[in-house]
């Protein structure tokens, strides 16, 4: 893991120096090579990238234990931080990795003010990505929440998601079916949602 940090800082100064048309045929690049040589291929250039991407777009720079943060929940692995820490930043990282599998990503959070502030905010990284970002609310109409969940990243609270997949699950014809697939997810407050809810 340490190796892992230490290339992703000296990928991401290498990065500082590119402007943004270089920024944009990287990005091509890795979705690329992504595609072929698979996720793991590309994470020390891909996170470095989102780094520097969420420098220039919203002014923060991922540390070390957001950049680890975001190497466990590539893995699977549930992360520990306290408030002030950077959950959501250190998110962005595995979530647009895996948004380039183009299978879709669902973030989960507690609450629809955090899924649409975070959608909004994090949003500015993931459109200079290049990746599709969607919300869904719980007015959000059939056609709405299908274009969202068909988004490369969806923004979504834990009630919604059950509740759509049980909607789904009891669809008469497939053009109410709203959810796709499935494939990668990181739950914001993971204790109370897959615990006590």
């Amino acid at each position: 893991m340490k190796n892992l940090i230490s290339n992703i800082k000296l990928e991401s100064k290498i990065l500082e120096k590119n402007t943004e048309e270089e920024l944009s045929e990287k990005i091509n690049k890795i979705k690329k090579k992504a595609k072929i040589q698979g996720l793991d291929s590309v994470i020390v250039e891909w996170f470095a990238l989102v780094q520097e991407i969420s420098t220039r777009q919203i002014g923060l720079k991922h540390f070390d234990t957001q950049l680890l943060a975001g190497l466990l929940l590539h893995q699977g692995k549930i992360v520990e931080m306290k408030t002030g820490e950077g959950k959501t930043l250190s998110s962005t990282l595995p979530v647009s990795l895996n948004a380039l599998t183009q299978k879709g990503v669902h973030v989960v959070t507690v609450n629809e003010y955090l899924a649409e502030r975070d959608q909004r905010w994090m949003g500015k990284i993931y459109k200079k990505l290049d990746l599709t970002v969607g919300l869904v609310k719980n007015d959000s109409t059939t056609e709405e929440k299908q274009k969202s969940y068909n988004s490369e990243i969806t923004y979504v609270t834990n009630s919604e998601v059950v509740f759509d997949y049980l909607r789904d699950s009891s669809a008469f014809n497939f053009n109410e079916v709203t959810q796709r697939p499935f494939n990668f997810c990181v739950i914001d407050e993971i204790d109370s949602i897959l615990i006590d809810e």
